[in-house]
């Protein structure tokens, strides 16, 4: 499979990478076709083998940071990495993640899936401030609270979406507080109770998207505004799902205008005089 290193352009937050130089903005765009890539392995139905196929990346990812990558995308890799001092964990713990979700990996409480949580948001939120220039503590806390949100919200989005692939992120402790299991997740059986089981966890999402707005205000608003956008778009789509009670069958998503309106509120506080 090929890597589209332009594609971050086309998406809703591209306004927010036209502010970084360009060695940053091709950084971004290197991992960025790496994670696509990764998320493509793991999901399209052309991927004959996929354990197989994340195990090759491994080995390449691997050889990327002893200087003897064989792909054209494991090479950049290799040529990006070092300027912004980003570390192996940074690929791998992602192919971790995709490993769960091919392996239909499930969670038996919220400890269990802040695991995966970690692999496939934290860790892209900790490779992408690495790029932005952004270290030390305050990055670990940023990638881990606004990484957790985004990818919470996703969870309760594409519930039925994933589900679909046999996939069922919601902690097995709190399906069973509402008297749900993780077969009825995936025969859609008694949509009431799992809105109560979204809604329930929507309320844990807003507080990684309150301690993320905490920890943001305290960091350069210029250098961090791919973040805040972000976490704009996806806080605002977390209320629209809101507003439908919990109770859907296609995924809740922002519109095009939407997306913009929350890009530009995120510019506007920016004070790029900074």
């Amino acid at each position: 499979m090929n890597a589209d290193k332009n594609s971050y352009k086309k998406s809703s937050f591209g306004p927010a990478f036209l502010f970084l130089c360009k060695r940053r903005r091709e950084a971004l765009a290197v991992y960025y076709a790496f994670c696509r890539l990764m998320d493509d392995i793991a999901d399209e139905p052309d991927v004959k083998d996929r354990l197989a196929e994340l195990a090759l990346w491994k080995e390449e990812i691997f050889r990327a940071f002893n200087g003897k990558a064989q792909t054209p995308l494991g090479q950049d890799i290799a040529r990006m990495a070092p300027q912004y001092g980003m570390t192996q964990d940074r690929f791998l713990l992602l192919i971790e993640g995709m490993e769960a979700d091919v392996q239909g990996r499930a969670y038996k409480d919220f400890e269990e899936l802040q695991w995966y949580l970690w692999r496939v948001a934290g860790i892209v939120g900790l490779a992408t401030l690495d790029i932005l220039g952004i270290k030390g503590p305050q990055a670990q806390e940023l990638a881990r609270a606004l990484g957790f949100a985004v990818q919470l919200t996703n969870i309760v989005r594409d519930v039925h979406e994933d589900a679909a692939l046999g996939r069922v992120y919601l902690p097995e402790d709190l399906l069973a507080k509402h008297g749900l299991s993780r077969q009825d997740v995936l025969q859609n059986q008694n949509p009431a109770r799992l809105a109560a089981v979204l809604a329930e966890l929507a309320q844990k999402d807003k507080d990684f998207y309150r301690r993320a707005g905490e920890i943001l205000r305290k960091l350069p608003a210029r250098k961090t505004l791919p973040c805040r956008v972000m976490g704009s778009v996806y806080r605002t789509n977390l209320a629209k799902i809101e507003k439908t009670g919990f109770e859907f069958i296609r995924p809740v998503k922002l519109s095009k205008a939407e997306k913009a309106l929350q890009c530009i509120y995120a510019l506007y506080k920016t004070d790029f005089a900074a």
